[in-house]
């Protein structure tokens, strides 16, 4: 209302141009790991890893054999404890957060191996991902799994034992994905994978990122893989994060010479 009257009173007066900021668009935070260490007897296995993961980003998070990748995805899921640092979850802290209220608050986890219930029909395995929700809700696939993995559907009725490899590691995802997840995590989902199928995973991780409404962290040794996916990653080396930066740049920051055995 005040520059209303100034207008009013001095009609012709010259116009200035104001120069607007316009402030950077930050992708917020949804996991940050904060000085993390862990050890077995006495091996130092995590050597104070610090790193944020973003929500509609995929963070790669490389290395080779022994390095400590699955270590440190398991003391995420709660399934070891942290002996320091922290880990936090859309700026709350969860250090001390069991593994099924990580799940709870959103986190879902596909181990390396998939760990689906070879006796279960694929409908059986994928209502196991439903059990955090409540009545109707968990009696239901939702239809968007199928969307993703179509295979899914056509063998819905069959034992997950009797699904190849490949095939297995789609249901193992869906059932992660059934449970409505805020960020995924994915232990090295290619390992013994025909490449068809890796490809058709690629795709549904490119998709869910570009959702932008999930963050999705993956542990990868497959170079060129992680590279399609990537836009951020890390490189891990003796417990230690040795490298990171944007998925556009691992091949001239070298990622390829650090990773490949």
């Amino acid at each position: 209302m005040i520059g209303a009257r100034r207008a009013n009173t001095c009609p012709d007066a010259p116009r200035r141009n104001i120069a607007i900021t316009l402030q950077p668009t930050r992708t917020p935070t949804m996991l940050q790991v904060k000085k993390l260490h862990q050890y077995y007897g006495g091996s130092h296995i995590l050597r104070g890893l610090s790193f944020d993961v973003k929500v509609g980003e995929v963070t790669c998070l490389l290395g080779r054999n022994g390095v400590g990748k699955t270590t440190l995805l398991r003391v995420l899921m709660g399934l070891l404890p942290s002996k320091e640092g922290s880990v936090q979850w859309e700026g709350k802290t969860i250090t001390q957060f069991k593994t099924h209220q990580r799940v709870h608050a959103g986190i879902a986890y596909v181990p390396q191996g998939r760990e689906i219930f070879g006796r279960l029909t694929v409908e059986e395995n994928l209502l196991m991902g439903l059990s955090r929700f409540p009545g109707s809700e968990a009696k239901e696939v939702p239809a968007f799994i199928y969307e993703l993995f179509p295979v899914l559907l056509q063998m819905k009725h069959r034992r997950g034992g009797d699904l190849s490899g490949g095939q297995q590691q789609q249901l193992a995802i869906g059932r992660a994905l059934a449970s409505r997840p805020r960020l995924l995590i994915l232990d090295e989902p290619t390992e013994g994978i025909q490449p068809s199928v890796i490809k058709e995973i690629g795709a549904v991780i490119k998709k869910l990122a570009e959702r932008g409404d999930m963050a999705i962290l993956l542990v990868e040794q497959f170079y060129d893989f992680a590279a399609e996916l990537a836009d951020q990653y890390l490189v891990m080396s003796r417990g230690e994060i040795v490298q990171q930066g944007r998925g556009e740049n691992m091949e001239t920051d070298g990622v390829r010479g650090l990773v490949t055995i």
